[in-house]
């Protein structure tokens, strides 16, 4: 509003401006009873004069600075101004309204002479955000509406600010489920601050509103159960029907009553005399909260018209959608729909193919002429989207693995004729594109070269899509960088059919370090150090200026680990892996030593600890091992074999152990064996695996000694040089269910299905199987003094070990003191990632297990298995590598009477997961 106003004996003329959303403009023409002549000719005047100013007052002020005012404004003494006419005055109105540090802002002339004028800022200065505050809501909804309202402290409160901070709270509650929040801003002077006021947010939220029924109308083709799975994110509450079988029931028998009619009349006492029917849909709600969320509501209705289109019907529509309010407050949604006609493929010709035949491409995109028509399964065949699994699975694939990086496979309709539909896919197949440049980065401590050997994209190669996601894998294994953020940039340049790609990486720690310690009496001190590097260097092990803190970079493996229990046990163990001996090609070599000895420091007769380490018993095994590991190009270069030689002493004194046959439990045992390992890998990721296999055969065995020298099988000390042949094969599936939920693309069920048999045999009639070697069955997969041995430790969950494979025996009642020379597992375990970033990685599960073993082939039953069922979780940390536990029921060892208690474990892990 602009306003003119002369006023009697003190004449000035006044331009004062309001900002308002009408910007509307007013005259005030009240006449004086004297006039300024001066003023009143510059008020009358039509025809526009120069003007200077000759002095410029700030009014209004009470905290800022007038100079500041005066700055904002743009207007200085001695400025040219044309009046009337000129926009001077208006753009140093809108310069100081855009600071919103005013709520009023006037310029008023408050006097004229010949051409000189004084003017008089006059501003009105907007309150400062004191203290805040939310009233009505708990204390832990106060605190995240802080962080969401975007209110700070000190800054100047604005209409955009109470606006912004209301719609903030709607939009906290909506998500919720209160879509009736009703909120009241207070607003009044803060005692303590000056020149500002305090907020306060009266919230009233109201009850949840949730999603009651979801109702479909015109669906006469699709149930309204298949539409309902496909609105995820807006579910209907979970309903409970009871049908009474009572018939002295008020209601009658089989008449139908509210849960809460049930309750009331007749109490939770007679529930197992009732039948309760659920809702068919109940099973797909039975976790669901049911709330509404509008962003969700649109989503779903587009997964309803993809499901529609899905089916063939891809004229399908909704109509309509109406949402009211039942009377307890809860939303009933309807939508009208109509499904139009179902559509069928036609025919399919291809145009622009000559690198491959109409019929190859047929036969990949396999689609045939009757096949109900979905367009969204035609594009997946035509490859639109780079796949998972790589290879030439959809056609986009068979072109790019030649190097057919441009590419491109465009579906058109030729002809709609009743209900069927042809098409024509034009083919662009482009140059072939060559590798020009491969560039990585954001490797700060691996060295280039430990990267380029894993990547089968290499300059002046043709590019490859399997060679690129295979690549990927590789780099993944390594186990170096962050699998999420393992980004190939390809950057082709079609002017020269080239590509360029640069690997962008996130280095993430794998080194692990287990430290423990203690103090026990008459023991001494007990702990464990163990430290792996995976990635280190030893070719810079000398280099002063590479330990930072241990010198790294090239890929290696070294493993140290010293376990003390004082007198009673100790265990020294070193490990070292070059995964590509020579550099040229992926040939490991590892080398291991170990030295373990378990002490008895007692003398059991007194119940003492033994004086001198001199007058214990002991067992000690001391072994050593070189393997050589080569990847295999047939019959796919997933498969590598691997060749190891071992040599295994094992010694006691006066140690109280029959197993092995030695007299006064004295006697060493020098043991040979060379071992041949095939096995192959897919998997992506060996944290949480997605997808792929493993699979392992062995088998590992010793010379034929009896067989050489019958006389040893006559010997006292038949177990010197034991023999032995043991076999083992291992096989696991991972397989992804469903699909990947929430934003983050990488939450999805994987079931993990794995199978393991083991046999171990001997050569020669006469002799028992060799005490080494053999399979210990039950418990929590960690080993103990009888492990020393080489037993092979097979976990089952639920269990502790056991020496029998009769189930109906109950395990809980001796330990084991001999162990099987067979044994079969089967494993399922589901499993769901709840963390899955470099820092850490973080899953739950649920598992069946079934196992057991036996001594002879001919009690061998693979169908007599023991049974468990549990829960657990495992958190990878970079430091610590696997910790985990498992809680498992033994169903063989549930007896009737006896509690869940007495059938369950729970299980610890750490370091390895137990087979």
């Amino acid at each position: 509003m602009i306003m003119l106003r002369l006023l009697p004996r003190f004449f000035y003329f006044v331009i004062c401006v309001f900002i308002t959303a009408s910007a509307s403009a007013q005259i005030d023409t009240t006449q004086p009873t004297s006039v300024d002549p001066e003023l009143l000719a510059l008020e009358t005047g039509k025809i526009p004069k120069e003007y200077s100013i000759r002095s410029i007052n700030i009014t209004g002020i009470n905290f800022l600075d007038t100079s500041i005012v005066r700055s904002i404004s743009g207007l200085q003494v001695g400025d040219k101004i044309m009046l009337p006419g000129g926009d001077a005055f208006s753009k140093a109105i809108t310069s100081l309204w855009r600071q919103k540090l005013f709520s009023n802002i006037q310029i008023f002339i408050t006097a004229v002479q010949e051409n000189n004028i004084d003017i008089e800022i006059n501003v009105q200065e907007r309150p400062k955000l004191g203290n805040f505050k939310f009233l009505g809501v708990k204390k832990t909804e106060a605190d995240e509406l802080s962080g969401k309202a975007g209110l700070v402290k000190s800054t100047i409160i604005t209409e955009n600010t109470r606006r912004n901070a209301v719609e903030a709270i709607q939009k906290y509650y909506v998500d919720k489920g209160f879509k009736n929040v009703q909120i009241r801003v207070e607003e009044k002077p803060d005692p303590i601050i000056p020149n500002a006021n305090s907020l306060t947010f009266h919230i009233a939220k109201g009850k949840k509103v949730k999603v009651n029924e979801v109702n479909f109308y015109g669906n006469d083709q699709v149930s309204d159960l298949k539409l309902k799975k496909q609105m995820k994110g807006t579910k209907e509450m979970t309903k409970l029907t009871l049908y009474s079988t009572k018939m002295q029931s008020p209601y009658g028998k089989n008449e139908k009553l509210s849960f809460a009619d049930y309750v009331k009349n007749w109490g939770f006492m007679s529930l197992s005399k009732t039948k309760i029917l659920l809702d068919p849909y109940f099973r797909f709600k039975l976790f669901s909260s049911a709330k509404f969320d509008e962003k969700k509501y649109v989503e779903d209705k587009e997964k309803v018209l993809s499901q529609y289109n899905a089916l063939g019907f891809r004229d399908a529509q909704i109509l309509a959608d109406t949402m009211y309010y039942t009377k307890d407050g809860n939303l009933n949604i309807d939508l009208k729909v109509t499904e139009g006609r179902k559509y069928y493929f036609g025919n399919i010709a291809w145009r622009g193919n000559s690198k491959y035949s109409d019929s190859l491409l047929n036969a990949i995109v396999a689609i045939k002429k009757g096949d109900i028509y979905n367009l969204e399964t035609l594009n997946n065949r035509l490859g639109k989207q780079l796949s998972p699994d790589g290879g030439g699975s959809d056609i986009s694939g068979l072109y790019m693995d030649d190097g057919y990086l441009f590419f491109r496979a465009d579906p058109v309709e030729t002809a709609v004729y009743n209900d069927t539909i042809d098409h024509e896919i034009r083919i662009v197949e482009g140059p072939q594109a060559t590798i020009r440049n491969v560039n990585i980065y954001g490797n700060e401590k691996t060295k280039d070269h430990v990267i380029r050997r894993e990547l089968r994209t290499v300059p002046g190669e043709r590019f490859s899509r399997t060679d690129l996601i295979r690549s990927q894998r590789e780099l993944s294994q390594l186990n170096y960088f962050n699998q999420e953020k393992i980004s190939p940039g390809v950057n082709p340049n079609q002017e020269d059919g080239t590509v360029d790609i640069n690997w962008n990486l996130e280095e993430k720690s794998s080194d692990q370090l287990e430290l423990s310690a203690g103090w026990g009496g008459g023991i001494g001190l007990t702990g464990t150090v163990g430290v792996t590097f995976n990635n280190f260097s030893i070719k810079n092990i000398w280099r002063k200026e590479a330990w930072d803190p241990l010198p790294t970079g090239d890929g290696q493996k070294l493993s140290l680990r010293l376990q003390s229990n004082g007198r009673a046990f100790r265990s020294y163990n070193f490990s070292f892996t070059e995964p590509w001996l020579g550099g040229k090609k992926r040939n490991s070599f590892t080398v291991n030593f170990y030295n373990t000895k378990y002490s008895n420091a007692y003398d059991y007769a007194t119940g003492t600890l033994l004086k001198s380490r001199a007058d214990s018993s002991f067992m000690r095994i001391i072994g050593a091992g070189i393997s050589l590991g080569k990847q295999l190009k047939w019959p796919d270069d997933y498969f590598s074999l691997v060749y190891s030689l071992n040599y295994t002493q094992y010694r006691l004194k006066d140690y109280p152990y029959s197993g092995f046959g030695f007299p006064g439990g004295n006697g060493t045992s020098n043991a040979v064996s060379l071992k041949l390992a095939l096995q192959r890998s897919s998997v992506f990721d060996p944290t949480f695996p997605r997808g792929g296999s493993n699979f392992i055969a062995s088998v590992q065995f010793t010379p034929p000694y009896s067989r050489i020298n019958p006389e040893l099988a006559k010997s006292d000390d038949p177990y010197k040089t034991p023999e032995y042949h043991k076999w083992y094969f291992k096989s696991e599936w991972f397989v992804p269910i469903g699909k990947p939920s929430g934003a983050d693309k990488n939450r999805q069920f994987v079931l993990k299905m794995a199978a393991k048999y083991g046999f171990i045999g001997r050569y020669n009639k006469a002799l028992r199987v060799s005490p080494f070697e053999r399979y210990q069955l039950g418990g929590d997969g960690l080993t103990n003094s009888y492990g020393l041995f080489g037993y092979d430790i097979i976990a089952l969950r639920g269990y502790p070990v056991f020496e029998t494979s009769n189930p109906n025996y109950n395990p809980d009642i001796s330990s084991a003191s001999q162990y099987f020379t067979i044994f079969n597992k089967y494993q399922l375990e589901l499993r769901y990632p709840l963390v899955t970033n470099p820092s850490s990685t973080i899953y739950g599960l649920a598992f069946f297990d079934a196992a057991n073993g036996w001594y002879t082939f001919k009690e061998y039953n693979p169908f007599r298995l023991r049974r468990s069922v549990g829960v657990g979780a495992r958190f990878f940390l970079p430091m610590f590598g696997l910790l985990g536990f498992d809680y498992g029921v033994g169903l063989d060892r549930m007896t009737p009477g006896g509690g869940l208690k007495d059938a369950s474990r729970f299980t610890f892990m750490l370091g390895f997961e137990p087979e």
